[in-house]
C-alpha cells in the first residue's frame, strides 16, 4: 500500500508509519548529538505518544538514561484505517529505547479514566516500586467522566467573538475565522476537560499507592502567549483550563510536601503540535513567529525545548528555576520583546495573497507534516508499505 497524506482542515486524517519511524530517530539523534545530563531515572508520562510528551520520552531517555512508562490512547491498523501517528511512535520509541537497555512500557487507553490509573500503578510496582518523576502532557477534546458524563472542550472565546486570519493546512491558504461566545457550561466543562483536576487525581492515586519517590517532581505543560493573542488564547476557553492548570501545582505542590516533592508549570513557547494546529488564528502567529525567530537564531523544536527543560530548567546544577507561580518560563525567548515588537509589526500586514511571503509558513506546515510522518528526508514515500507486517507490531 502506498501511502499519500490525508488532510482535512488542519488534521491529519492519516499517517505514514516509515515516516513516524524517520521522524522519533531524528529527534533521538539531536538528544545524542547534543550529550547527556543529569535527570530522573523512573518517568511516568500521560501523554507520552507525541509533541511535548513524545520528545519528553526521548529527550529524557536517551538524554539522561531515564526508563519510562507511557500513557497514551492511540489506535492501530484495523479494517478502518491505518492507525495513528502516536500508536506508531510508540512502537518506533519502544525499539529504540529496549535496543539500548532501557525499559520502555506503552500503556494504551484512556488516562482520564481509574482503570488505567490502576494499570499504571500495578505497572510501576511491578518494575520499580515508584517513580522520580510524573509528566503530565494530556490534551484532548473530551472527557469521559466516573459517572459515565462524557464531557466536552470547546475553542471559543470568553470576552466578546474573535474574528481574524486563520490557517488551512490542507489547502494552503488563509480563511477567515471566528471564535464564537462560549457559554458559562462551555467553559466551565473545558476547564473539567483540559484543567488540573486530573493531573491531581493521578498523583493522588499515585501517591496512595506508595508509587512516589522521595523528592518526586511532577510537571505539566501549559502555554500563556503574548498579549497579542490573548483574545484567541489566554482570554478564551482555554485559557480558564490553563489558568486552572496552574493553579492545581499550587495544590499537589502541597499535596506532595510530606515527600519533599514539588510540583510544576512548564510554560512551553508556541510550536507546532496536533493540539496547537487545531486553535484557530493562533497558527498564523505562530508562522510568523518561527520566521523571526529562525532569522535570530533561536527557535526550538518540541525535542530541543524539552531538553532546554530538563538539562537546565530542573535538573541543572542551580535545580528548578521558576518564577513565584511556579511556572518554569520555557516561553523566555518568544517574549523577548524584540521578537514579540517584529510578530507584531508583521501580523497586520498578512493577507491572503502574501502570507507565504511572511515568517516561515512553509517551515510550520512541514513540522505538521512531519508529526504525522510526511516529508521526512530519506524517507521513500513512492515505496509500499506492509500493513500486514506494521499490523503485527505491538507498541
Amino acid at each position: 500500500m502506498i501511502i499519500h497524506p490525508q488532510i482535512q482542515g488542519c488534521v491529519a486524517r492519516n499517517c505514514h508509519p516509515i515516516g513516524c519511524r524517520a521522524a522519533v530517530e531524528q529527534q533521538i539523534a539531536e538528544i545524542r548529538a547534543a550529550g547527556p545530563f543529569n535527570g530522573p531515572r523512573r518517568v511516568l508520562i500521560l501523554g507520552a505518544s507525541s509533541g511535548f510528551g513524545l520528545a519528553s520520552r526521548i529527550a529524557l531517555t536517551f538524554g539522561a538514561g531515564a526508563n519510562t512508562i507511557g500513557v497514551s490512547f492511540e489506535r492501530g491498523p484495523s479494517d478502518q484505517g491505518i492507525g495513528s501517528a502516536g500508536w506508531y511512535n510508540n512502537i518506533w520509541f519502544k525499539q529504540a529505547a529496549e535496543r539500548e537497555g532501557y525499559q520502555a512500557i506503552n500503556l494504551i487507553g484512556d488516562a482520564f479514566s481509574d482503570a488505567m490509573r490502576q494499570q499504571a500503578i500495578a505497572t510501576i510496582r511491578q518494575l520499580w516500586g515508584e517513580v522520580d518523576l510524573v509528566i503530565y502532557s494530556l490534551a484532548s477534546g473530551q472527557r469521559l467522566l466516573a459517572d459515565g458524563r462524557r464531557v466536552r472542550s470547546v475553542l471559543k472565546a470568553t470576552g466578546q467573538p474573535f474574528t481574524g486570519w486563520g490557517l488551512s493546512l490542507e489547502h494552503n491558504a488563509l480563511v477567515e475565522q471566528t471564535l464564537p461566545l462560549a457559554s458559562t457550561e462551555e467553559i466551565h466543562d473545558t476547564v473539567t476537560v483540559m484543567g488540573g483536576e486530573d493531573w491531581q487525581q493521578w498523583m493522588q492515586a499515585l501517591q496512595d499507592a506508595d508509587c512516589l519517590a522521595p523528592g518526586v517532581q511532577t510537571v505539566a505543560y501549559s502555554y500563556i502567549g503574548p498579549a497579542s493573542t490573548y483574545p484567541l488564547y489566554r482570554d478564551g476557553t482555554i485559557g480558564y483550563a490553563k489558568e486552572h492548570l496552574h493553579g492545581t501545582a499550587e495544590a499537589i505542590n502541597l499535596q506532595l510536601a510530606e515527600l519533599g516533592g514539588h510540583a510544576w508549570v512548564s510554560v512551553c513557547k508556541a510550536l507546532v503540535t496536533k493540539a496547537s494546529a487545531y486553535i484557530p488564528v493562533l497558527p498564523v502567529y505562530l508562522g510568523l513567529l518561527m520566521g523571526v525567530m529562525k532569522e535570530r537564531g533561536v527557535h526550538e523544536g518540541c525535542i530541543e525545548q524539552m531538553r532546554r527543560l530538563f538539562a537546565d530548567k530542573m535538573y541543572g546544577a542551580e535545580g528548578v528555576i521558576a518564577d513565584g507561580n511556579r511556572l518554569i518560563r520555557m516561553d523566555d525567548h518568544e517574549l523577548d520583546p524584540a521578537i514579540q515588537a517584529a510578530v507584531s509589526a508583521l501580523w497586520p500586514k498578512v493577507t491572503p495573497e502574501n502570507f507565504t511571503s511572511m515568517g516561515d509558513f512553509a517551515g510550520l506546515r512541514r513540522d505538521f507534516m512531519q508529526l504525522n510522518g510526511f516529508e521526512l528526508p530519506g524517507v521513500d514515500y513512492e515505496a509500499p508499505v506492509n500493513i500486514d507486517a506494521l499490523g503485527e507490531l505491538e507498541p
